[in-house]
């Protein structure tokens, strides 16, 4: 099997820049990918907050790492450039199935043999895009946390297809860029994480959906009865409405019709969450 050493990461949004940058402060040598020169100037900027808040946070190792790490990354709006040299490939583009499948169509005639393709989808079956892939033993899912640096597991979940000497070497990556592999042994929409995480927050969004109270007062109550430190909404904010709007939109009635009322009244508005400054609530840009 071969060693990885050079990583590309497809999407430089809210998790797919965290997961290049803490590639890059592993010690490994990373391609951002995204598709323009407006993306990828965003994805500067975001990898540069991230230096800034690991030194901030004090994570280990960046008071000399966080710089460095900024140097191991490189950034291109070519797909061919960017899979070139991929040991493996981390793709974390929108959540929209037709996106995903022409995405690794293209891949499968741009990438070496040798890479190994890997999804961060958060509630795809790896499956659903295996056949896409052209090296469906090459293939699986490897699913972050937001906030990889600190909340830093790493769901790894193979099909029937993988080869169980890629899933090991997937594992062994894992461990290597400091995330806790969480081996799935068999496919499941959501993995672990989300399979806990998508209803919890599914429930929120109906709430608000059917005039039953408005945000702050259901992030309240599930923080006070809970003591959890943060609400369905607050972390709504954190993962991007976006994904959130991407992800609703595909399911029953009333998460269509909380998908719209995303639409409506934020995402139309610019307001995607903590990336943009605003979105359920307002952050400084301090």
């Amino acid at each position: 099997m071969t060693a990885i050493a050079n990583v590309t990461v497809l999407g430089t949004g809210v998790l797919g820049s965290q997961i290049a940058y803490q590639t890059a402060f592993s010690g490994f040598d990373v391609v951002a990918y995204d598709i323009d020169d407006a993306a990828l100037e965003a994805a500067k900027q975001r990898f540069a907050g991230l230096a800034q808040t690991y030194v901030t946070e004090n994570v280990a190792g960046a008071a000399d790492g966080a710089e460095a790490a900024l140097g191991r990354i490189r950034t291109t709006a070519d797909l061919a450039d960017a899979v070139a040299n991929a040991d493996l490939i981390i793709e974390a583009i929108p959540e929209q199935l037709s996106l995903k499948q022409s995405t690794y169509e293209k891949l499968s005639a741009l990438a070496p043999e040798r890479t190994i393709f890997a999804t961060n989808s958060s509630t795809l079956l790896p499956s659903d895009l295996a056949p896409f892939t052209g090296r469906a033993d090459r293939f699986l899912a490897l699913h972050f946390a937001n906030r990889v640096w600190a909340h830093n597991t790493a769901e790894v979940m193979g099909t029937e297809a993988t080869d169980p000497a890629v899933y090991a070497t997937v594992v062994d990556f894992a461990a290597k860029i400091g995330m806790v592999p969480i081996e799935i042994k068999k496919e499941k929409a959501g993995y672990l994480l989300n399979s806990l995480l998508v209803p919890f927050l599914s429930a929120a969004g109906e709430l608000l959906v059917d005039g039953i109270a408005e945000p702050d007062a259901i992030d309240k109550t599930w923080r006070i009865g809970t003591g959890a430190p943060m609400g369905p909404f607050q972390i709504y904010d954190i993962v991007g409405l976006t994904t959130a709007y991407n992800i609703s939109k595909a399911g029953g009635a009333k998460q269509q019709a909380f998908a719209d009322l995303l639409k409506e009244r934020y995402i139309d508005q610019g307001k995607l969450g903590v990336a943009t400054g605003e979105g359920f609530y307002s952050y400084s840009k301090a």
